[in-house]
């Protein structure tokens, strides 16, 4: 069963809130949280991404960037901007976007459920991307970011949350991507033993759904402390690590779109007659159009968007990796067809959230950057718990969600 512990969390002013608040560090370049984070010296960037207080062609991945952060992070905590809560709580983020509201229990969750597969994971991870948010945790010593998981559904933690709720919040801002954020503290002592027991007791599992390389590096760092403490008990900080627990039914994925840059020798006209080997193909003009369904896909190609409904032979709907239709766009065309045969190296293959909308592939496609661009249709919740459940690994770049947590709401010492 599942662990999650309330901590005496790190957290700004109120007053300052709205300006510590920050994206996470793996969704901007380094000149994008530079240009974010200029004339605010509070944002949160400049601990999660220190490297823009230094000269740009500075190595990310230099000593002088981590402790640059934690330089960072200690003026802001010794300032008084960012404080300790008195006691151990539970804290309820909420955000809210497009007309939608879901809402998160902040607590940390557990090394060893990591280890023992307890926290279910649906990704592979990098090797220098945990390193990097590694050695910021040991350097830093701080859980800076949360990370973001899915749990099953459960009518009592239902409850304790809707009875939070309805008081007053502690934060309350809305960030210039029109997202609403909205922090309350869970106190009370017996609604914060009845959810460690609803966990410990009715929550089998828990799903990473994003944030796979934050979680891996704090289950590395736990080791790490574990072997070097001679008196470790288990209870220690280290053994824990900063998360945002979110209902699954409250969850919802988005479309990770694919651009690739040529047609691997063939002109248009061959390209689409390579396709119509697997997919029935319709031209559908110049505006665009989404995809509306599993195993249907939308091509934009010269100018023209096309329809590619896939033949039924080239998916398995019984195996939870084969019926992925980013597996079958793999299948069937990127490998075969575009000779795109490992998507984590090729250069020749670029990925776009859906959140920068369809119109961001016509712009590639159209200034000459890419030449094809394929449109998704998004993975559901059900999708990604069974490809957890059963120990499968999603291919890369499959999952998008949004919003994204905001950093510097609350930070976890080890």
């Amino acid at each position: 069963m599942a662990v999650i512990k309330p901590f005496r969390g790190f957290r700004p002013v109120k007053e300052l809130v709205h300006l510590i608040a920050s994206r996470p560090y793996d969704v901007l370049n380094s000149d994008e949280a530079r240009l974010e984070a200029e004339g605010n010296p509070h944002s949160f960037l400049h601990v999660v991404k220190p490297e823009i207080d230094l000269p740009p062609e500075t190595d990310h991945y230099a000593n002088i960037v981590y402790q640059t952060g934690k330089k960072n992070l200690d003026e802001l905590i010794t300032s008084g901007t960012i404080f300790q809560d008195d006691s151990e709580v539970y804290y309820i983020y909420a955000q809210t976007m497009w007309g939608k509201t879901q809402y998160g229990l902040v607590g940390c969750a557990s090394v060893e459920d990591y280890l023992n597969n307890v926290i279910r994971k649906h990704e592979l991870t990098r090797p220098d991307k945990e390193d990097d948010r590694k050695t910021h945790v040991r350097v830093t010593g701080f859980n800076a970011e949360p990370v973001f998981f899915a749990y099953p559904d459960n009518s009592t933690i239902d409850s304790i949350v809707a009875d939070v709720v309805s008081g007053e919040p502690e934060y309350n801002f809305e960030t210039p991507d029109g997202v609403k954020h909205t922090l309350w503290i869970i106190a009370d002592e017996q609604q914060i033993r009845t959810i460690e027991d609803t966990f410990r007791n009715s929550v089998p599992c828990t799903y990473v759904a994003d944030g796979h390389h934050r979680t891996a590096a704090a289950a590395r760092v736990g080791a790490e402390l574990k072997n070097e403490n001679p008196g470790h008990t288990g209870n220690e900080d280290y053994n824990f690590f900063l998360a945002v627990h979110f209902p699954a039914k409250q969850l919802t994925i988005i479309d990770y779109n694919r651009v690739v840059r040529d047609l691997n020798g063939l002109s248009e006209e061959e390209f689409v007659r390579e396709i119509e080997k697997n997919f029935r193909v319709k031209k559908a003009g110049k505006e665009i159009v989404k995809p509306s369904k599993l195993h249907e896909m939308t091509m934009y190609l010269k100018g023209e968007w096309y329809f590619l409904e896939a033949d039924p032979c080239s998916y398995n709907d019984t195996d939870p990796i084969d019926c992925l239709d980013v597996t079958v766009l793999s299948k069937a065309i990127l490998d075969p067809v575009l000779d795109i045969k490992d998507l984590r190296k090729s250069t020749r293959i670029d990925f776009v959230g859906g959140i920068r909308g369809l119109g961001e592939l016509v712009r590639r496609v159209d200034s000459g950057e890419m030449a094809v661009a394929f449109a998704l249709y998004p993975v559901s919740m059900d999708q990604l718990i069974t490809i957890a459940d059963t120990g499968n690994i999603m291919p890369p770049k499959t999952t998008w969600f949004e919003p994204k947590l905001r950093s510097g709401l609350v930070l976890h010492k080890l």
